[in-house]
């Protein structure tokens, strides 16, 4: 096992002992969709202006997808959410050169603390540890083994959302900010072989912010909950 993704397991099943003591819990999956915000590259001038830029790009975000297992513990109408979360993030940087895709795979654990507002709807916020899996950006040199992207220097973020669940299915919607702080990387190199030469092309370059915030949009299933279990060894019924 990857030794970087042990402490996310640690941390959700330790959460999970909990589940052995709460009266109320539930278990279920989620998946959708992620629109990133973030990434700065700043062209580094090489004198001869007709050749090489100096300018600075900021991404455009692009939609991601994610996928994984929550667990809801409730309090009365408090509520602890932990969860395991794969993502792959997307933005691009439209270069003169053409788009460059700058891609990043995620392992997430929140943890989350919430409130019932009313019936359906609730409400919640909380701390996601990450592990980066994977981060590059298209047109890196050398091609062959590009270098990977320093996208966070602490492995935490922000996160603030609200919900809503109807039976066993629910929509959440969060927004997700990095604790990083912005953090300059040393100079890159991009092809430009095939360059347009009529303008300035990104060539050398130094990553000014590879931080990504995120909205998430997500459908959820439940699979189990203490209440239901109940309710279905009293009626014989089940309760999807």
């Amino acid at each position: 096992m990857n030794k970087k993704l042990l402490p996310l397991l640690i941390c959700y099943i330790a959460v999970n002992v909990s589940l052995l003591h709460a009266q109320e819990f539930s278990i279920g999956l989620k998946g959708g969709i992620n629109k990133t915000y973030g990434g700065e590259i700043t062209g580094i001038d090489s004198g001869i202006p007709a050749e090489y830029t100096s300018a600075t790009f900021t991404a455009e975000g692009e939609i991601g997808f994610h996928g994984g297992i929550w667990t809801q513990i409730n309090f009365g109408k408090f509520f602890i959410r932990p969860e395991i979360v794969y993502s792959k993030l997307e933005s691009r940087f439209d270069f003169p050169q053409g788009p460059t895709l700058y891609e990043v795979e995620e392992l997430s654990v929140p943890v989350l603390v919430g409130y019932n507002i009313f019936g359906p709807l609730d409400i919640y916020a909380g701390a996601a540890y990450k592990n980066i899996m994977d981060a590059t950006i298209e047109r890196l040199e050398p091609l062959n083994d590009p270098p990977q992207v320093v996208v966070q220097n602490t492995p935490f973020s922000a996160q603030i959302g609200a919900k809503v669940q109807f039976g066993s299915f629910g929509l959440d919607v969060r927004y997700d900010r990095s604790l990083s702080s912005k953090e300059s990387q040393g100079t890159i190199d991009f092809e430009s072989n095939s360059a347009d030469f009529d303008v300035p092309v990104m060539n050398r370059a130094v990553i000014e912010d590879a931080r990504l915030d995120q909205i998430i949009v997500s459908l959820t299933v439940k699979l189990f909950d203490t209440a239901n279990k109940d309710r279905r060894r009293r009626g014989g019924n089940c309760y999807f």
